[in-house]
């Protein structure tokens, strides 16, 4: 089972480049002109987010803003921007990556200064805005976290590498989710499934376990909120593989929403796509599950309730009763469950009886 997923990074990749090459032409039109130099991008504000039902997310609406140097308060955001860009035109010709730390810590070597992680972060978002791609498009990622394991064949593509072929069961702690992985090719695999989890405890002792044997899954962990490479990566198991997703986050409205950012994205994605999958399914654990099971709990706090009122309000939760169902659960019982929790009925049960019900519960 060939993918044509090695060709595409190299047609973003140059799409990308042409985009930052543009985007520098236009600033050097401008000054050229005697204009004082400005660029238009879509509007991130709250006003100018909705959710597309249709896609199944949220997206921006038509409204743009406009950042030019004629306005002294634009000048230093705009500055900024045009280093970022400059700077991951380097890092995407030449094949290297950065964190977003890294960018941080490197504007120094340019004389350029934020004044914290966050400014640094936001402008790489408004990058992301100009360009209509995400900063992993252009080299640029958090920090590594998630793993994935199972019966899945990649090819390497990028530069040392390109053309060796590792399978995903190769290391028993799971294979990081870099960038190395989620550009590879996907050779071969005999999986016929997907399943996200939450916890590091709960990805060890499925692969302790043999679940990507006894499921013929591919087993993926999100280390809680899931970063936006592995949703990417998660939806190209789910469209280049056409395997189903099913998700696995502790009981409480924080997993939920780990859940739910997964399947239709969150509002600060907004501006991007190949990001979610709609078709994915949260498959616990439950608040129907807290009581069904006889699970240990913990009371629900003040922050798990606001949180839970939140949720019934999104739009992502309202088209769907079993998320309303679980919400109002949730706030009959005022408990909530970690996915460990399952170890009362021993350490084994998880998989031997919750996991096979969900999964055939929820298909």
């Amino acid at each position: 089972m060939n993918s044509n997923s090695a060709g595409s990074v190299v047609e973003r990749r140059k799409v990308v480049l042409e985009r930052l090459r543009r985007l520098g032409e236009e600033i050097y039109e401008q000054l050229d002109k005697g204009i004082f130099p400005s660029i238009e991008m879509p509007s991130r504000s709250i006003e100018n987010i909705y959710y597309d039902t249709k896609l199944r997310q949220y997206v921006l609406g038509d409204k743009r803003v406009r950042r030019s140097v004629r306005n002294i308060r634009h000048l230093r955001s705009f500055t900024q921007l045009i280093w970022a860009a400059l700077f991951s035109y380097e890092l995407t010709s030449q094949r290297k990556t950065s964190t977003l730390r890294d960018v941080y810590y490197s504007a120094q070597a340019y004389e350029m200064s934020f004044k914290d992680q966050q400014e640094s972060n936001n402008i790489i978002t408004d990058l992301e805005t100009v360009l209509g791609f995400s900063r992993e498009d252009f080299n640029i990622f958090p920090e590594e976290r998630s793993a994935v394991f199972g019966d899945l064949t990649i090819r390497y593509t990028v530069p040392g590498y390109e053309g060796k072929t590792l399978n995903l069961t190769s290391h028993p702690d799971g294979v990081m989710i870099g960038p190395a992985l989620t550009s590879a090719e996907f050779v071969e695999t005999s999986a016929d499934k997907v399943i996200a989890i939450e916890k590091g405890g709960l990805f060890t002792r499925f692969i302790e376990e043999n679940v990507h044997k006894r499921f013929n899954a591919i087993l993926v962990l999100t280390a809680g909120q899931a970063p936006r490479a592995t949703r990417h990566f998660i939806r190209r198991l789910n469209r280049e593989l056409k395997l189903p997703v099913y998700i696995f986050t502790d009981g409480d409205p924080w997993g939920m929403h780990i859940a739910m950012v997964i399947i239709s994205g969150s509002a600060n994605a907004a501006h991007l796509r190949d990001l979610t999958t709609p078709d994915a399914k949260w498959s616990g654990v439950w608040a129907t599950d807290i009581v069904n099971y006889k699970l240990p709990t913990d009371p629900l706090d003040e922050i798990d309730i606001k949180r839970l009122y939140e949720l019934q309000r999104d739009p992502r939760y309202q088209n769907d009763p079993l998320w309303q169902r679980e919400i109002n659960t949730f706030l009959k019982i005022r408990r909530k469950a970690e996915q460990e929790a399952f170890s009362r009925y021993g350490l084994t049960y998880i998989v031997d009886e919750y996991l096979p019900a969900k999964l055939e519960q929820t298909k």
